[in-house]
């Protein structure tokens, strides 16, 4: 079976039941399912899918791309008999876009949004023998509020639009829980004073109960704490670094996580009650930190120059599912393999698998969600909901240094003059930070900027070897800082009106899209080449030109694959390299991090 690995990295327990695989489908065109009582009685359900790929993906075993707004599942399953005496809680990696679940005819459970996870606790609707769940979702295909990135409301993608992902498009599985368990677990690193603080919840009749936690580092026992549980919500700091400057980041990272050293620390809370053991979880995380100084970004209180690539994570027989766990871990090695030390998710909130990788592997990630296409009152209420799910599921990952709300004025076209729409944006930024102080957040990538902590430029207007006139401009527009707050590459003003460069490190996060076809298909990129020779030639000019730059302090290059019709990737949508990943490398190591030091400002 396909996709069998643990779905949630962060927060591990051992009895669990995944629920991918086959199951029964079908199209609800007329919207008569609910009316005709498939939630009671799912035999009207003839067709198989294969989740959790989405119906209009090859893996699914549908791959049809016609508009099916409303769509049904079901399959039956039954429960260990070791879990009698548990809470069995089912889980959703992500359903795009609404979702009604039933279990055994009875209705369990509602959830909007399509990018984030979400769980119920189905103990009271269960038979304890042959159980059915039933699942009702509704993706409308053209509704413009709804967040959807790059799925296109045609049936047909096309220019930056790609094929729709409708349902089930990530892990469906089933926890053994005992009543008195822990419910919720965010760690906050402070590597300044080398300290972590664990916050958590419990649930159930939790008092007087032990909790103990282990931290590991390396395989060693660095920390232990017990603590005696009163209180629903608890937290907890515990110093790792005791004063001892080799653990610090002063020297290489120390104990610090970076792409270049990522060190993790694993992490056992436990449960107890005398000889009772009551629940029992594995977790890790990184002590790492960032911040802006000196217009430039900061690792672990080091100036740190980000070669970031853009990744739009689609693949060829999956669309937004990636075939295998191993699939996320190649993309990583690949990209680091040719010199890049993070990726921007562009418009997609990425599988918590991926994450895991990036932690594990050490590589920078941009987290971003999908955007909506034209702006509401009910558009700016679904982005609000979906970034309060997706900060309160990945906020441990050390990976993660930057969240981006918003991108090139998508779901607010007239935020340059236009109050609600900069209220709007204004409002994600200071959202976010409420919610989550560590990470750096950018208003609205690309242009059209409100508040923001990094000032984020897309530039496609590079030109090729054959168009001089234009190179000499996209260097000159790239020079100094007044060039680049000056210019207005899509002929949108790089700051929203009323607002204005604050000093905020200035990065060029999108750029290049070179088209290089190398096989059958047909496609599209910023600019075009024939052969490896052109491509290498054309790459190394356009990093050239941004390493001339003492205003660009860290680089996105358009991207890392291509993706359907757009050609213009590193690798082809299969993951081939078009060139020798090596040159890239060569390329992308002319600038290393000793260019900079303590005194340097990028202005």
């Amino acid at each position: 079976m396909i996709r069998q690995e643990y779905p949630r990295p962060q927060l591990r327990r051992s009895e669990w039941k995944n629920l991918n695989g086959i199951w029964n489908f079908a199209f609800d065109d007329k919207n008569k399912g609910l009316e005709l009582g498939w939630h009671k009685d799912p035999s009207s359900l003839t067709d198989k899918i294969n989740v959790p790929f989405a119906y209009q993906s090859k893996l699914s075993g549908i791959h049809d791309s016609n508009f099916h707004d409303w769509v049904w599942y079901s399959r039956n399953f039954t429960i260990p008999e070791h879990w009698k005496d548990k809470r069995v809680i089912l889980h959703f990696g992500a359903v795009d876009y609404r979702a009604w679940v039933y279990i055994n005819g009875e209705y369990a459970g509602f959830h909007e949004g399509g990018h984030v996870s979400f769980s119920f606790d189905i103990t009271n609707y269960l038979n304890w023998k042959n159980e059915i769940i039933t699942i009702r979702v509704e993706d409308p295909s053209t509704d413009e509020t709804i967040p959807r990135g790059k799925q296109y409301w045609k049936e047909k993608s096309e220019s930056i639009w790609y094929t729709r992902t409708t349902g089930i498009w990530q892990t469906v599985w089933l926890e053994a829980v005992n009543p008195i368990h822990l419910s919720s677990l965010r760690f906050t690193p402070n590597i300044d004073y080398g300290d972590i603080n664990i916050e958590f919840e419990v649930e159930g009749q939790y008092e007087h109960k032990q909790l103990d936690i282990e931290i590991l580092f390396k395989g060693d026992l660095v920390a232990k704490d017990t603590i005696t549980l009163f209180e629903k919500n608890n937290k907890r700091s515990i110093n790792l670094f005791n004063q001892k400057i080799f653990r610090t980041s002063y020297h290489n990272d120390g104990w610090c996580w970076s792409p270049e050293h990522p060190n993790l620390f694993d992490v056992k809370m436990t449960i107890k009650d005398n000889n009772q053991l009551y629940d029992q979880i594995e977790s890790y995380f990184g002590m790492r930190k960032v911040h802006t100084e000196n217009g430039m970004f900061y690792l672990n209180n080091k100036p740190y120059y980000q070669k970031l690539v853009l990744d739009q994570g689609y693949w060829p027989e999956g669309l937004m599912t990636a075939p295998s766990d191993e699939a996320f871990k190649k993309d990583i090695e690949l990209a680091k393999s040719m010199g890049f030390n993070g990726c921007r998710k562009h418009q997609k909130t990425e599988d918590p698998r991926f994450l895991y990788w990036a932690d594990k592997l050490g590589f920078l990630v941009w987290g971003e969600s999908a955007s909506s296409p034209s702006y509401s009152e009910k558009a700016a209420a679904r982005l609000t909901r979906e970034w309060i799910e997706i900060i309160e599921r990945d906020y441990n990952h050390p990976s993660i240094v930057v969240w981006v709300p918003l991108n090139e004025s998508w779901g607010i076209p007239l935020v340059h003059h236009d109050k609600q729409q900069q209220n709007h944006s204004l409002a994600m930024y200071h959202l976010i930070k409420s919610l989550d102080p560590t990470r750096l957040v950018i208003s609205n990538d690309g242009w059209e900027l409100t508040k923001t902590d990094i000032c984020a430029v897309h530039n496609y207007t590079q030109g090729t070897a054959k168009e001089k006139k234009k190179q000499d401009a996209y260097l000159q527009s790239i020079l100094t800082k007044d060039n680049i707050l000056n210019a207005q590459p899509a002929k949108r003003a790089i700051y929203a009106n009323g607002f204005k460069h604050q000093g905020e490190p200035i990065i060029l996060t999108e750029f290049g899209g070179i088209g290089f076809k190398v096989g059958g298909e047909v496609g599209w990129g910023y600019t075009t080449v024939k052969n490896t020779e052109e491509f290498l030639s054309e790459y190394k000019h356009i990093i050239d030109q941004i390493y001339q730059s003492k205003a660009i302090h860290g680089f996105c290059y358009t991207q890392l694959t291509d993706v359907e019709q757009e050609i213009n990737g590193l690798l082809t949508y299969d993951r081939k390299p078009k060139c020798e990943i090596n040159e890239i490398k060569k390329i992308n190591d002319q600038w290393h991090q000793e260019t900079i030091s303590e005194g340097d400002s990028y202005d």
